[in-house]
């Protein structure tokens, strides 16, 4: 049985993954940025198996990178990560927002604090090696502006939200050569098209899917070897917005995204 550590996992599809591992015999460990629902679904889940909270406000980087410290110190046999929570586009119309560090939010949560999260744990997961990463991508991608990363002008939800997870394929494929030989694995996917989420609700859109239906393509990632540096579409594999593959384009997301980190 492994260890896995979801977060994003008080509601919606990291939820319904949650309960899945552990009635399948694994520890969950689940983070939640609030802390009474965080409790309250500890509390579910231990019903079913053994599970352990941990509360991290995503969108900064310091509690992200304590979370990863709380993580390792409390279970060193972590040897699954799973970054699903999310921030959707947001309401039609709706304004730009900052997280806690001032970055764009977006960014921040989709992007930054997976990247900040898989740092603080890749010496566990080597260590644990075979280990595994699972990025909850979409297929929803638009290539970052590389002199406007946090979309300061010409604001869109809908492209804030396609920007962070373009940037999270890029920096899953980079990381995926970076790692090539250790025994730690990294994929992206895209779980399943508008889910019955809030996310998608607060969109305004009717939802197609179920989050069992994302659910399975999460699990098969999380539990199975499906190789590395790949997207999937599902259980698919499937490509990429295209210039996430270029070698420019994730330098260039390295600098960048060591700019903001610095911030």
């Amino acid at each position: 049985m492994s260890t896995f550590l979801i977060t994003g996992a008080t509601s919606g599809l990291g939820r319904y993954v949650a309960f899945e591992l552990v009635r399948s015999g694994h520890v969950v460990l689940a983070h939640g940025r609030d802390a009474d629902r965080t409790r309250r679904l500890v509390e579910e889940l231990r019903a079913e198996g053994d599970a352990e909270g941990f509360v991290a406000d995503l969108a900064s980087s310091v509690q992200v990178r304590e979370l990863g410290a709380h993580v390792a110190d409390a279970h060193p046999d972590l040897d699954v990560l799973i970054n699903n929570a999310g921030v959707g586009a947001g309401p039609s119309g709706a304004r730009r927002e900052l997280g806690a560090d001032g970055h764009e939010l977006r960014l921040a949560v989709n992007y930054l604090a997976p990247v900040v999260l898989t740092r603080a744990l890749l010496p566990v997961l080597r260590a644990n090696a075979p280990a595994r990463v699972v990025n909850v991508g979409s297929a929803g991608q638009e290539p970052l502006d590389f002199d406007d990363p946090e979309l300061a002008r010409g604001y869109s939800g809908v492209s804030a939200y396609c920007r962070s997870k373009f940037a999270l394929a890029a920096h899953t494929f980079a990381l995926a050569g970076e790692l090539a030989g250790t025994g730690v694995s990294v994929n992206v996917l895209h779980p399943a098209t508008y889910m019955d989420t809030a996310m998608v609700r607060e969109a305004g859109i009717t939802p197609l899917n179920t989050v069992a239906d994302g659910a399975a393509a999460v699990l098969a990632l999380a539990t199975r070897d499906m190789g590395t540096g790949r997207y999937f579409d599902g259980t698919r594999p499937a490509r990429a917005h295209e210039a996430a593959y270029h070698p420019e384009v994730q330098r260039r997301l390295a600098a960048v995204t060591e700019q903001l980190l610095s911030v």
